[in-house]
C-alpha cells in the first residue's frame, strides 16, 4: 500500500474534466447530485463547482473508504507505564 501513496500528485484537486469523467455528468448540479448520491465528499467553490480532493478520489476509486484510514479520537501515547 505504500507505493499507492508514493504516486505523484499533479494537483491537490481534480480538474473539472476529471470530475465530469467520474460522475458521467457535464452540468455541475448533476455532478454534485451524483457525488452526493454515491457517498463522495466534495466541496463547492465560490462559483458553485464541485471540488474533490485528488487523493480522496484515488482512494474511493480503489475501493478504499477514506473514513476508515483515520481514527475519530486521533493517536494518543500510552503514558500509563511512565513513573
Amino acid at each position: 500500500m505504500t507505493a499507492f501513496f508514493e504516486m505523484p500528485i499533479s494537483t491537490e484537486t481534480l480538474e473539472p474534466d476529471e470530475t465530469a469523467t467520474i460522475t458521467g455528468c457535464k452540468a455541475r448540479r448533476d455532478q454534485i447530485d451524483w457525488l452526493s448520491k454515491n457517498g463522495w465528499t466534495s466541496h463547492a467553490n465560490k462559483a458553485g463547482n464541485p471540488i474533490v480532493g485528488r487523493l480522496y478520489a484515488r482512494l474511493k476509486l480503489s475501493g478504499i473508504n477514506p473514513a476508515t484510514l483515520g481514527s475519530a479520537t486521533g493517536w494518543v501515547p500510552d503514558l500509563s507505564k511512565i513513573r
